[in-house]
């Protein structure tokens, strides 16, 4: 990154904090950062706040939320800049929020986003290759993100509270970067430390009592999250008994793994961008939502041009060779690439597991191709969709965007059918 090119940057969070009258003095702001999962944690940790009745304020790729009021992040950025989260921090402030959470990249940390805010804790959730093309290396990558942590143990904030995910292989390296820090406190949390407590209060072998909380809390990835959202919740004072009123209240997120119908087949929407997140996707729409082992996993998958991670192609091709029945190649953000060479890509890895070429589906036309894939669910089948989630624009060449909701487009193709 060239000096003016960082000067830049730094200038306009510079400028934000001194215009917006250095906003985040005055409020307890919670930055997340991670591969996976940054947007979820926010908006646990905002539900349990919610319900001990402290106002909060959530900037995540999906949410702006201050106080009460909610809408989507209409800045097309997880992690807006140009004096964006500023003037969002001074917003939580009027409205006499007492904590922000902010979702925190690996690309706003090189461009110098999370720079002149007094953070009060880092929570960092795992850690996979994600950016590679932009940042370098999967080393750079995990730098931008580990220097997120080294900035907040400066902060001018009395106390600093960092918040890891034991069970991520980068864990360790997290704490080493904090360890030593007068003032700040290390927290970790885990999946299996959180089933353990939860059982406490529910008994979870139970299927009565796991009706209680949204089937897609239990999922894997999910229990990550809650396990960070619960432990910072503990952390705050909260009570055990406030945190599962919470998490059986919550509902999900748009666009992560939302389950759109699930009578006579189950039809999910889910944002997994990288090869680790569909993996796991598909692993749980496979687990429990197939009603039985012989039914149907369909898959909807694409992935962006642009020169934008070419190298996930041919992996999410194989997983979705080793997980599903059939596979729908179509678009996602194909940007100023060539449409058929992404799908070529993807469909070279989908071969190398020796999937039946008969049944991959070839269609450029996103909704037309969510339409086919839904023709061919039986009952008790899955048809999933990734890669879009919650965004509201497929993106072309030459800047070009497309409005899309696809949730909707789902519920208006199975209108159809």
């Amino acid at each position: 990154m060239s000096f003016l090119f960082s000067l830049y940057h730094y200038i306009w969070a510079f400028l934000g904090n001194v215009f917006f009258l250095f906003p985040s003095r005055k409020i307890f702001v919670v930055g997340v950062t991670g591969t996976k999962g940054k947007s979820t944690t926010l908006e646990i940790m905002s539900a349990i706040m919610d319900e001990t009745g402290e106002k909060n304020a959530v900037l995540s790729s999906v949410t702006k939320k201050i106080g009460e009021k909610m809408e989507k992040n209409k800045t097309g950025n997880s992690m807006p800049g140009r004096m964006v989260i500023q003037k969002f921090l001074r917003e939580a402030v009027r409205a006499k929020c007492t904590y922000a959470f902010i979702e925190v990249t690996s690309q706003g940390i090189v461009q110098h986003r999370h720079k002149c805010i007094d953070w009060d804790c880092a929570v960092f959730t795992n850690l996979s290759p994600e950016h590679i093309e932009s940042h370098g290396s999967y080393e750079a990558y995990k730098q931008a993100k580990l220097s997120f942590f080294s900035y907040v143990s400066k902060s001018n904030k009395h106390k600093h509270t960092f918040l890891i995910n034991k069970e991520d292989k980068e864990a360790d390296t997290f704490r080493e970067t904090v360890q030593h820090n007068l003032g700040s406190s290390v927290l970790f949390s885990s999946k299996t430390d959180f089933l353990r407590w939860i059982a406490d209060f529910v008994d979870i072998t139970s299927d009565r009592a796991r009706e209680k909380f949204n089937k897609w809390i239990f999922a894997d990835f999910n229990l990550e999250n809650s396990a960070l959202a619960q432990t910072f919740a503990i952390n705050q004072g909260v009570s055990s008994e406030v945190i599962i009123k919470a998490l059986s209240k919550f509902k999900g997120v748009s666009g992560r793994f939302e389950v759109v119908q699930q009578k006579p087949f189950t039809v999910v929407v889910d944002y997994a961008h990288t090869p680790d997140s569909l993996e796991k996707a598909y692993s749980v729409a496979k687990k429990e939502y197939c009603e039985l082992p012989t039914n149907s996993l369909i898959c909807v998958l694409g992935a962006a041009g642009g020169g934008r991670d070419k190298w996930k192609r041919e992996e999410f091709g194989k997983i979705a060779g080793s997980y599903c029945s059939e596979i729908v190649l179509t678009n996602e953000d194909p940007f100023d690439e060539d449409q058929n060479e992404i799908i070529d890509e993807i469909k070279k890895g989908i071969l190398k597991t020796r999937f039946p070429d008969q049944n991959i589906k070839i269609i450029l036309d996103r909704r037309e191709a969510i339409h086919y894939a839904l023709t061919r669910a039986q009952k008790g089948d899955v048809v999933i969709g990734t890669g879009k989630g919650s965004e509201e624009w497929i993106r072309w060449e030459k800047g070009r965007k497309e409005s899309w909701n696809e949730r909707r487009v789902f519920e208006e193709e199975l209108e159809k059918i």
